[in-house]
């Protein structure tokens, strides 16, 4: 019986080897299951390495949300006025603009009473007043000229209130142009003749409308500053 199933087992193990149809019949088979595939397994790693580390989408927008809070804007930081800083000279000439400026108040203001007076009456006092007056006005005029004209050019780079100093500069070099139009405008003496009698009084008149433009420009150009630091 020992011998049997010995012999059986070494004509199975035969039959198997040399692929017979009796090791098929036997349902005997070396075949064993497959292992996985090494190389699959690298490539669903690496599909999952490709996607990366899933977010959902609400904690995408929250993380969004705080970064753009907290993080400054580096343009804006980047835009941050720089200080500009005047020379003791610029002060100086600053205060003497300011002063003269104020000076200039009451005489322009006297001034147009006492043209007034002179254009209605034509007395020699009034006349006299009016080319001191005239003459004083000039001069302040052009104390403000060279102080005003020097500070806006060395304050050229300083980017804060340029554009009203730059209107208030205009403003007051037409003016300084108006007055000079307006002393060379100014009536003669000549009254004996009709020419010359309406030769000066069309003198007059465009000596008065000439002063009173350029008061009024001078006056826009007190405004623009006067206005513009409050």
């Amino acid at each position: 019986m020992r011998l049997s199933i010995v012999s059986m087992f070494v004509m199975g193990l035969a039959a198997l080897v040399t692929g017979s149809a009796e090791a098929r019949e036997l349902g005997i088979s070396l075949v064993t299951p497959a292992a996985p595939s090494l190389n699959a397994c690298s490539e669903d790693q690496a599909s999952a390495d490709d996607r990366g580390p899933h977010i959902s989408p609400a904690l995408a927008a929250d993380l969004i949300t705080a970064d753009g809070a907290s993080a400054p804007d580096a343009d804006t930081q980047g835009q941050r006025p720089v200080a500009f800083e005047t020379s003791e000279a610029y002060q100086t000439r600053a205060k003497i603009h300011k002063y003269a400026s104020f000076a200039t108040l009451p005489l322009v203001g006297t001034e147009l009473l006492v043209g007034q007076s002179l254009y209605n009456s034509g007395s020699t006092s009034a006349r006299s007043a009016h080319i001191a007056l005239g003459a004083g006005i000039v001069g302040l005029f052009a104390v403000n000229t060279v102080t005003g004209v020097w500070n806006l050019w060395e304050s050229r780079t300083n980017p804060a209130d340029r554009k009203r100093h730059v209107i208030h500069g205009l403003l007051m070099l037409a003016s300084d142009a108006g007055f000079a139009a307006t002393s060379m405008t100014g009536p003669g003496h000549g009254r004996n003749t009709t020419t010359q009698s309406q030769t000066f009084i069309d003198q007059r008149s465009l000596h008065r409308t000439i002063a009173i433009t350029s008061i009024g420009l001078a006056t826009a150009g007190y405004l623009v500053m006067l206005i513009g630091s409050h």
